[in-house]
């Protein structure tokens, strides 16, 4: 199976077939192509007659800020080298009349082209020979015909919806395949490919009796563009200046027609959300009338002020800047990257409330997307928050915009926490280095009301077939409390075809809160509600999600496997990722004593709400496939069963005690921390529950025998649970501790029995 990522083009909408007015009305191949004479970027003259020695010329067709065209430099660098040996000229043609001969020195710099890049002034040349888009190839032969025309290779592309993707190589090499055909005296395959890309900037003649010019086309940009088309910013031009805008002109209408830009992916029938960044119909007739028009600039003088933005960040001037390590990781050129995590500490020695937070790439180039974690400190832990807890801080991807959270809201980080770098890395053919960071927007504590966590309904279990274009996969999530939902994230891999959110009130009543017909895994969307939607207690969020596992999805890395959940993007998930607050709380008024964890409990048990939901059944039934997956296992049992502060599996074998399974949470640190550590079973309290009838609790670990739990003791755990069971045809024991004295009350020990069934089932 080969790896699969996603082409970061997110700022810039490419048609697949889309034509203009310059496009031939006929085939492109065959026509001659006239000599012609323009210069370079360093003034030099340059003729088509200067290489009518040449067995064939290809003329590339580029533009110095179009994504496509920065990707396929180093590759017609590479071809130029491969085959000017064997008689092909390659000559580089800038159309666009946005591209400066400054910027066509440094494309060529940063591609290590050597062959000449050339300034078409007034896009002639790329009206002789028909293009319409950057980049795009022409091949011709002795006698100046062109024998192909269209795309370099397959790698890098759009499907028809305008969903980007990218392949870890290219399947067919168009351009080398159709040059290898004719030095071999043969005819080209296939001479003509439509090529996708950015439209040509070409000049236009403005109407100067227009009634738009680019003082109103101003304003519809600054408000709606100019935040991520800047200077730093991730989109890869600038829409700031008339100069900078009116080559993109005849592009910007392509994208706001097709919806791709700006980024907005949610079906209007459902929800209204504060950051729709969708035009209105009057700002988009306003962009029509201008192209219209022929992009006229209008009176310098009356242009409108121009927004402010703090440089470099989404969430304005940062608190806190803090890096994932000292020294850079080091990103090979080539191959699979494990996930990389990276621990920091940023100093905190007071509880924080976090406002905003936004992770930054430190090399866009190779990073894929980072998620931030939160490592809470060692230590006993109190009831306070933790019904919201959440170790999911914050996440980069492109395209992500980062949300602020309003002064009453904000997250709950205590005192000692440290963060954790997720970093998923994508080599690109250059080994390079890679140093990511955050930088975090604290809250006031005293106007903070709620505490803000992130939450999710997600689906570990799902198998989409091979071949399948319209997979269903549900998840559910359980609102214990009354809550408020404030924000939607649903997040698939590249296989993601659409996603749904209903909110299923107590009533039966369900009520579609957000739809996203067409996933765009490149672009990582919050949806933020426009008024929180109560949830009440007992009722549920409900998300339905479909999957192209077809070879129609260009984007699916192998049609022919059954794909399942997780990590890698070639790999599937299934998360309706949520923000929620709780309705009742108020952390500006008198607050009651602190719970312990078991009050908690035993409070959420006499509500009914101890009990076992689907999630919690999928993720208990998937527990034991991988480290990982037992991770999750913990993580979300400790969501409904809050004091529990570690989960291990044990057997005895060759009269040695050894863990199967260990899954410490919030930074717990005790023995036998590892499946490797072989501990003599004679006088161990573990050996000695293995094969009990029935659970056995231990509501004072001082009282129990053996090494093993006197330093879990020491440690400070205080109580345990152990429920025996069989795995694999061998008796284990499934063992739960926690830091709190009689941690696991009659309602705990039921539950937690079914909680076993499901995770050794069928082991």
């Amino acid at each position: 199976m080969r790896a699969h990522r996603r082409v970061s083009l997110v700022f810039v909408g490419l048609a697949l077939a889309a034509t203009s007015s310059f496009a031939a009305e006929k085939s492109i191949v065959g026509r001659t192509v006239e000599n012609f004479a323009l210069k370079d970027f360093r003034g030099q003259p340059h003729q088509l007659a200067d290489v009518a020695d040449k067995k064939l010329i290809v003329l590339a067709v580029l533009g110095t800020e179009c994504p496509l065209a920065k990707l396929y430099g180093p590759r017609l660098a590479q071809l130029a080298a491969d085959y000017e040996p064997k008689g092909v000229a390659f000559l580089g043609l800038s159309p666009n009349q946005q591209d400066s001969v400054t910027e066509l020195a440094a494309y060529a710099r940063v591609h290590n082209i050597h062959f000449p890049l050339l300034k078409d002034l007034g896009n002639v040349v790329a009206d002789q020979i028909g293009a319409t888009r950057t980049p795009e190839v022409f091949v011709l032969d002795g006698e100046r015909k062109v024998v192909y025309a269209g795309r370099i290779d397959d790698q890098y592309g759009f499907e028809p919806s305008g969903v980007g993707y990218q392949l870890d190589a290219p399947k067919r090499r168009d351009l080398a395949e159709a040059l290898d055909e004719l030095l071999a005296g043969k005819p080209v395959s296939q001479p003509e490919i439509t090529a996708q890309g950015c439209l040509i900037g070409r000049v236009r003649t403005p109407d100067p009796a227009s009634k738009v010019t680019f003082n109103e086309v101003a304003v519809v940009l600054n408000k709606n563009c100019v935040e991520c088309h800047r200077a730093g910013q991730l989109a890869p031009f600038s829409l700031s200046k008339y100069d900078e805008v009116v080559g993109w002109a005849d592009m910007i209408v392509e994208v706001i027609d097709q919806g791709r830009m700006p980024p907005w992916h949610a079906d209007p029938k459902f929800g209204k959300f504060v950051n729709d960044c969708r035009l209105s119909d009057a700002e988009r007739d306003v962009i029509h009338q201008w192209v219209a028009a022929g992009a006229p600039e209008g009176d310098p003088s009356k242009l409108p002020p121009a927004p402010t933005f703090v440089e470099g960040w989404q969430i304005g001037q940062p608190d806190q800047i803090i890096y994932m390590r000292d020294e850079p990781f080091d990103v090979p050129a080539e191959g699979t990257v494990p996930y990389q995590s990276f621990v920091v500490d940023p100093g905190w020695t007071e509880d924080k409330w976090i406002k905003a937070i936004e992770p930054k790439a430190g090399n866009p180039a190779v990073v894929h997307h980072v998620v931030m974690f939160l490592v809470p400190p060692e230590g006993p832990k109190t009831g306070a928050t933790s019904r919201l807890r959440t170790d999911w801080l914050a996440s980069f991807a492109p395209g992500l915009r980062m949300p602020i959270l309003p002064d009453h809201l904000a997250r709950f980080v205590p005192k000692g926490s440290k963060l954790l770098f997720q970093m998923h890395y994508t080599p690109n053919g250059v080994a390079q280095s890679d140093r990511s960071y955050l930088g975090v927007v604290f809250a006031d504590p005293q106007k903070v009301q709620k505490e803000v966590a992130v939450k999710n309904a997600g689906n570990f279990t799902f198998r989409i077939p091979a071949g399948a274009d319209h997979h269903e996969v549900e998840s559910t999530f359980a609102f214990r409390e009354d809550s408020l939902l404030i924000s939607l994230s649903p997040h698939m891999h590249v296989r993601g075809k659409d996603f749904v959110y209903n909110a299923v009130m107590p009533d039966g009543t369900v009520e579609t809160l957000l739809s996203v017909p067409r996933y765009d895994f490149a672009w990582q969307t919050t949806y933020i509600l426009s008024e929180p939607k109560l949830m009440p207690k007992g009722s549920k969020l409900h998300c339905v999600a479909h999957f192209d596992n077809s070879e129609n999805n260009l984007n699916n890395p192998d049609p022919t496997v059954e794909v399942r959940w997780g990590e890698q993007t070639w790999e599937e998930m299934m998360f309706g990722w949520f923000e929620m607050a709780l309705v009742d709380q108020d952390l500006t008024k008198p607050q009651p004593p602190r719970k312990s964890r078991v009050e908690e409990f035993q409070k959420l048990a006499e509500a009914g709400g101890a009990i076992m939901d689907e999630q919690l059944k999928q993720v208990a039934a998937k527990g034991l496939e991988k480290d990982e997956d037992f991770k999750f296992f913990a993580y979300y049992l400790k969501d409904l069963v809050p004091q529990i502060d570690r989960v291990c599996i044990t057997t005895v074998a060759d009269g040695n005690l050894r863990a199967k399974h260990v899954e410490e949470i919030d930074g717990l640190k005790t023995t036998l921390r590892t499946t490797n550590t072989v501990i003599k079973a004679e006088g161990q309290m573990l050996a000695e529950v293995l094969g009990a009838e029935k659970p056995v609790v231990v509501e004072d670990l001082s009282t129990a025998k053996g090494s093993v739990v006197a330093r879990m003791h020491n440690k400070g755990v205080q109580s345990s649970l152990h429920i025996p069971a069989t795995l694999g045809g061998q008796k284990v024991t499934v063992n739960f501790w926690s830091t709190e004295p009689k941690g696991f009350p009659p309602a705990a020990v039921a539950l937690l029995e079914q909680v076993v069934q499901d995770l050794v089932r069928g082991r």
